[in-house]
């Protein structure tokens, strides 16, 4: 039964991150449309499904990757806003600083008191408590 999957999937698309996104999509209005009994949110949810199950199977692939290089280009600055507050919450060992001039994120250790931060980017100095 596997290889018949493999087989059939053989020059197909698949997942990404846009289809990901499309069926967690999904999953929120479903569930919205429990709570709120509105079909809109069942309607678009669908839309949203049966897209994602196209591109999974569509043979299409470079106007497929076009779609997702597309999609991680608008949802890139959230991306990478979550990740750098998420390893901020766990770092419990380092404190981290906006550059007041090119707004570059800066990692300095924790527990060191009053201390100069030079930004690797511009290099403007600027003095903290750590």
């Amino acid at each position: 039964m596997r290889a018949r999957l493999q087989r059939f999937m053989y020059g197909r698309y698949g997942y990404d991150q846009l289809g990901w996104f499309l069926l967690g999509l999904y999953l929120v209005l479903y569930l919205l449309t429990l709570l709120t009994r509105w079909n809109i949110f069942y309607l678009l949810g669908t839309v949203g499904l049966f897209f994602a199950i196209f591109r999974i199977f569509s043979r299409n692939l470079p106007h497929r990757r076009a779609e997702n290089a597309r999609f991680l280009r608008a949802a890139g600055p959230a991306i990478r806003w979550w990740k750098l507050h998420t390893a901020m919450r766990k770092d419990k060992e380092h404190r981290y600083f906006k550059c007041p001039n090119c707004g570059q994120q800066l990692r300095v250790p924790r527990g060191k008191g009053k201390i100069n931060i030079t930004c690797r980017n511009c290099g403007v100095s600027f003095e903290e408590n750590t």
